[in-house]
Formats: C-alpha cells, structure tokens, sequence
C-alpha cells in the first residue's frame, strides 16, 4: 500500500490518496470495484482530524493522476524549476573495472531533449535552452497525458531507420520537412516529479519513480529507455554489431548533477578503412600546413566519389610531412566524379595518397562523421580502395555452455587441442578468442585462471598471442629474448629465464653463443609460434635486447623505462614522459613512447649502430643525471623505493650488454594482464593510465597496429651531436 499526499486544490483538509500496488490479490477494475461492491466499507470511521462520521460523503472518484508513485528517500519539496540542464556524460576510452557499480544504456544517435510539464502544459528544451515545443506537437500532445501534475523528463528524441536502430540523418530529415510525427522520445531519467527535486536521490531510485510514471503511457512516440544490467564488454559489443552509435554507462548511485560527470561515461562506437586524397583546404589560424583533406572511394564503377573530410588527428610535423606529400601530387582540377562540399576553397591533387582514418559512422550522402586521421599508407594500391561493408554471417547454431558441473568432471592433467572457435565464440569478451591456433599445438590445462582479477585463462592467454603475433613479430627478430614464465598464475612464483630449452618450443630459437661467451646459447622468436609455444609453457612476459644478433655488439635503440615511486598518480607520469621528452629533443634526439602496462611509460629511441654498449649506458645515465639535477623534485637517478617515494625513476640500467626491456604487444604479469603498447605522442594526453589496453581488451587497439611508431626506422639517429651538446666525453657524468 502507498500513502500520497496530493497537492490539492484548495480542500479544506489536504487530499490524501491510498493506492494498492500490484500483488497477487490485485485485480482489475472491470473484475471487481470496491466502491460499487462495498461502497459503505469505510463509512462508519471518522474522518482524520474530523470528530463527525463522513457517512454521508460521496466516494470521488480519481484520474489518471492518481498513480503517482511515492517519493523516494532524498527526494525534498521543491517548486517546478523554470529551466533546467541536463547531466552531461564523460567520454571514455575503457569501460570501468568495478563493474557490478554501473549499468548502461543505448547511447541514442539524437537530439538531447527535456520535457517540463506543468498541470498540463508540455514546454519542450534542448540542451543549450532553445524551446522545440512548436516543432514537436504530437510529443508535446503524448507527454501531456503522463499521470504527473509537474515533472522534468530528461531523453533523447530518434528517428528509427530501416535497420531499427536510431538514424540521426532520417532525424534531420524530419526536422527539415516538418514531418515530426514519426519522432521518438526515449525517456532515461526523471529529475523532477510532483512539487519534489529528485536530483539528490540515487540513480536506480530515480528511473523506479519514472518506470512507474511511464507504465501506463501508451503513445508510440514516447517510450521508457531501459538499461542492460551486463558486462560492459558485451553492451558495448553488442551494441556496435548492431550499428549503434555506442552506450552510455551510469552509476547506479549516481545523483542528478547539471554539469558534466564522470558518473556518467559514453563509450562509443567507431569505424576505420583507407581513404584517397583528392585534394586538401587551407589552414586556419596558426596552424601550419593544411587544414582538412577531401577523401574519396571508388564506386562500382571505378569512378572516385566524395566521402567528406578529416581534419584532426595530426601532429605537427604530419602536417608538414602531408603538405610535402600533397605539393608532389598537386593537380588542376578535381578528381572527383561530383561536387564536394569545399570546391571553392580546395586545392587539388592526384589521388595517389591513401590515407587511415577512423571516424563515427557513414552519412546517407555517403560522408565520413567524426573522422579522424591516422597516417598515410603504402600497402595498399589507389585502385583498391572503396566503402568497406560489412558481411553477414548466415545464422550459426547456438553453442552448448558448460554447466558448472560439467566443468568440475573435467580432469586436472588433461590436454586439449584446441579447435577453431565458432562465431558465437567471438563475442566473448576476451578479445582473442576467435583467434585459429596452430593445428600441431596443444594446450595443457587450458581452463586454469591465470589472473583472478580478469579472468583471464591459459587458453585465453595462448589465443591473445596468436591474435597479436603479426603485431608483435617486427619487435621480437632477431633479439635475443628472455621469458617470465608463472607456471601457477601471476600470483604464484615467477620465473625469469634467459636460456630456456628451445627443444619444446616451436618456433623459439637458439642463437650463435658466441654472441655471449661463457653463458648458455640465447633465444630468439623466431616465429610467431614461437608465441603460442611459449605462452603454453607459461610465458607470460616477452623481454627483448637493445640489439640485434646481426651486429650484438652495438646497440640499435636506447630505452628509458619510467618508473614511478609510492605516491604519484597517473597525470605525474604523463607529465614526466612529456618532461624527459622535451630534453631529448632538445638533444635532437627523437622518442617513441609506450605504455609499460603496469604503472609506467617507456621512451624509445631509434640509433644507428654507431656506439657500443657502454657508451649508449653511460650516455643514458647522464641524460637522467640532467634530469634529477634539474627537476630535483620530479626525478631521482637512484633505483631503490626509498629514493623514489613520491618521485620517478627513469631507468637508464635497461640499457647495458644483456639487459631487457618489455616487448610491444607483451602482457605483463600483474592483476589485469596489462599490454605494452606502441604510442602517439598526441595520445598521451588523453590515456587514462598506463594499463589501459589488457588481455581482454586489446581488440580495441588492433585497428591502430604499430602506426603510432610507422616512423621509427627513418628515424635512426646517432648519439654525436646529442653527446656534444651535453658535453659528454665518454664517460659517466
């Protein structure tokens, strides 16, 4: 039972309403009503506050307002607001780890609307304050008839396309025809309700009050946003398969705040494929070079058509790079089969450069949203490129799931051979599992959880590799590797070993031992089974040398590893990588970044193979030695945890004879199963920490593959000039 309290309408005693919620013993009106059947049931008690019987008192009937639900605690009295904002999301890059905090809704492609209703008259506001209620009778007409007296409503207005999912150019299209009718309110959240603020009450608490006002609602055009209480991993897969713009993730004791919030996140969907340029505009302000490119695809028949423009995503010397490339290739009329939208102030070139972009969706004019550029490439003939489509897969029959007692019969020492997975298979939310092993490799105890914190198995260990492979293989030949193995999972003993029995091992090769007297024969991968064959033997972590086994004796990079001390968050050590960046610029000396996987950051430098191992060592232990002296209170020069509390370590020692760093792509043998991986300067800003790509996530960041560092060979360098700046005669400083 339910006892609210109406506003009232100048009664002499306030209104009062008891309402019987649904229950087993409820039923409907036309099957039994208590005021035609017992209309004398309460009669004969005296009315609150009031000594005479009300005997004589007709029973009133109710409206449709009549069931409004009760206010929940933190909800407070307050009048109907004239203007509101709305709660705005944060875009993310990962969803967050504690996931039983969040659920998440269909991230709408629309237009953001709040509805105020008052005793009747619907008022219809954007986001930014402009009143849409004129463009929108027919929603106005169906919020009007909720069972509120006043209420904030806060949605997204859609327009379904053929597909059935939101379709934002059909949305302008209405707009710019007038026709509205076919446009769709999705109501996610309920701020105001009934002369109460509901915006200091918890989220779940809040979409409680607006299920009920909305269950009774019976217009087409108006409808109740439901949430997906699952893994953030199978939303947001799920939602992209079906062309959805993204999800939004809210927390479930989220209050109602008229601003931005990180307890509001979207994740978005995205796309990627070659582009040709065809010609480029004008920069604006100070930035150099150009401003955006005009990209195309060929049709059916050969014929280039315009699919819009890109003009973020490059760093400054791109621009530079890109505005060389294009004056080559410059030409005097378009190579477009049909207007763009720029022709005006385009400048032409032959379509000869194939450009990577990413961008948010395809327009129905068949333009690029959201697009964002990613590099130049070689790899692929102008001839070839056009609008990737997706295939469908025909229909697969549903795969059986193990029942937990199933799994406790399977046998600890079993083996499995591991079989191509099926396409249901690759929706799990580790990303390797639609990954084809290869056909002589066994896995041995393939159900044991090598990590707790994900999940994560040995087979999903084994798959991860066998996805990462190509990626990863330019980093591993011809270096001598050295192997962490965990034969318990992470949490139980590690194993560093550099001279592991290669007789086991497809794939892992010995090298010459001459290239270290006096030690066992060195390793290399020298395939990419060699990945897989180690990951079965309980290889986590692959480290790879400074040099090669071409020329072991002079190194080819040198690599400084970021390591923070107690006490320093994240925005700390991008602010350090960004800090040991600009001296080694200042030493004319160009860096390539990565994440470590675990906390810290790792600087590459390409070299020539000039200098022998310890020159590079001695040259690195100056450079950090610079650093603490002159950023005393961010660097130390000392390794041990009591020099570093609060302060980063940049390790210079990774750069002497038979030291190693992290391979790119390496899991790293820490809760999560963090991955090393290559970086653009310009992403680093926006990472939220050094771990953010994982075992179970790297699928996200396999479309971007080794570009960020697509300039590393032709920036090998010499130490020289960088020497002679610093004054460095050989020897430590």
């Amino acid at each position: 039972w339910t006892l609210v309290r109406m506003k009232g309408k100048g009664e002499k005693q306030e209104p009062w309403l008891l309402i019987k919620e649904r229950d087993d013993l409820a039923r409907p009106a036309t099957e039994f009503s208590v005021v035609d059947e017992m209309p004398d049931s309460v009669a004969k008690l005296p009315d609150p506050g009031d000594a005479a019987p009300q005997a004589k008192r007709a029973p009133k009937t109710t409206s449709a307002k009549a069931s409004v639900p009760a206010m929940p605690e933190g909800a407070r009295k307050a009048a109907l607001p004239t203007s509101f904002a709305p709660q705005l999301a944060t875009l993310v890059d990962a969803p967050p780890t504690n996931a039983e905090d969040w659920v998440y809704e269909i991230k709408f492609d629309g237009y953001r609307l709040l509805a105020r209703l008052d005793k009747g008259k619907v008022a219809l506001m954007t986001r930014n304050g402009h009143d849409w209620t004129h463009k929108l009778p027919a929603l106005a007409q169906s919020l009007s008839q909720l069972p509120v007296d006043s209420a904030w409503l806060d949605g997204e207005i859609v327009v379904q396309g053929e597909s059935g999912t939101p379709d934002f150019q059909a949305l302008q299209n209405a707009f710019d025809s007038a026709h509205t009718a076919r446009i769709v309110y999705y109501v996610f959240d309920l701020p105001h309700c009934d002369g109460h603020d509901l915006t200091g009450v918890m989220l779940e608490q809040r979409r409680a009050v607006l299920e009920q006002v909305m269950q009774k609602n019976k217009a087409a055009n108006l409808r109740f946003s439901d949430v997906f209480d699952a893994a953030a991993g199978d939303v947001v897969h799920s939602a992209c398969a079906i062309g959805l713009e993204g999800v939004v993730g809210k927390r479930r004791d989220s209050l109602y705040v008229q601003r931005r919030s990180p307890h509001w996140i979207k994740l978005k969907c995205g796309l990627r494929q070659e582009f040709l340029i065809g010609g480029y505009t004008d920069p604006q302000g100070a930035r150099p070079g150009l401003g955006s490119l005009l990209l195309g695809v060929h049709d059916d028949k050969g014929q280039l058509q315009y699919a819009g423009n890109v003009g973020t995503g490059f760093s400054e010397k791109t621009l530079a790079t890109l505005k060389q490339a294009l004056d080559a290739v410059a030409a005097d009329k378009s190579p477009f089969a049909a207007p763009t939208d720029n022709d005006r102030r385009a400048h032409w070139v032959k379509p000869q450069l194939v450009a990577e972009v990413a961008f948010g969706e395809w327009t129905r004019t068949g333009r690029v949203r959201h697009a964002v550029f990613h590099g130049l490439r070689t790899d692929k003939k102008p001839s070839v490129i056009v609008r990737e489509k997706p295939v469908h897969e025909a229909p697969q029959p549903k795969t059986k799931t193990m029942t937990t007692s199933a799994k406790s019969r399977v046998k600890p020492k079993s083996r499995v051979t591991p079989q191509a997975p099926s396409p249901a298979a690759a929706t799990s939310t580790t990303a390797s599992a639609s990954v084809v092993l290869p056909p002589g490799l066994k896995v041995s105890h393939p159900e044991r959880v090598i990590d707790e914190s994900s999940g994560v198995t040995k087979l999903d260990l084994v798959r991860f590799y066998a996805l990462v492979a190509p990626l990863m293989m330019p980093h591993l030949l011809g270096r001598p590797v050295s192997l962490v193995r965990a034969t318990h999972g992470i949490k139980g003993e590690l194993f560093f070993q550099k001279h592991p029995d290669t007789s086991k091992l497809p794939g892992v090769r010995q090298l010459d031992q001459a290239l270290d007297p006096g030690h066992a024969p060195l390793v290399e991968i020298a395939t990419a089974e060699g990945l897989t064959s180690c990951a079965q033997f309980n290889v986590i972590e692959f480290h790879t040398w400074n040099g090669v086994k071409s020329r072991i004796d002079r190194p080819d990079r040198m690599t400084f590893d970021l390591d923070p001390g107690d006490g320093l968050d994240w925005p700390q050590m991008q602010e350090a990588a960004m800090l040991v960046r600009a001296m080694l610029t200042e030493l004319g000396l160009t860096s390539f970044p990565k994440t470590s996987g675990g906390k810290g950051v790792h600087l590459v430098v390409p070299l020539k193979r000039l200098n022998d191992w310890d020159t590079v060592k001695d040259f690195s232990e100056a450079i950090v030695q610079h650093l603490a002296t002159t950023i005393p209170q961010r660097f130390v020069v000392k390794s041990g945890p009591k020099n570093r509390v609060g302060k980063i370590f940049v390790d210079y020692l990774r750069n002497g004879f038979g030291a190693t760093t992290v391979c790119a792509w390496s899991a790293r043998a820490r809760p999560g199963l963090g991955v090393s991986v290559p970086l653009g300067w310009d992403e680093l800003a926006d990472l939220s920490n050094s771990a953010r790509w994982t075992v179970k996530n790297i699928h996200e960041r396999l479309g971007v593959a080794n570009l960020p560092w697509r300039d590393y060979e032709a920036n090998r360098q010499g130490l020289g000039a960088a020497m002679k700046t610093m004054g460095f005669t050989g020897k430590k400083s």
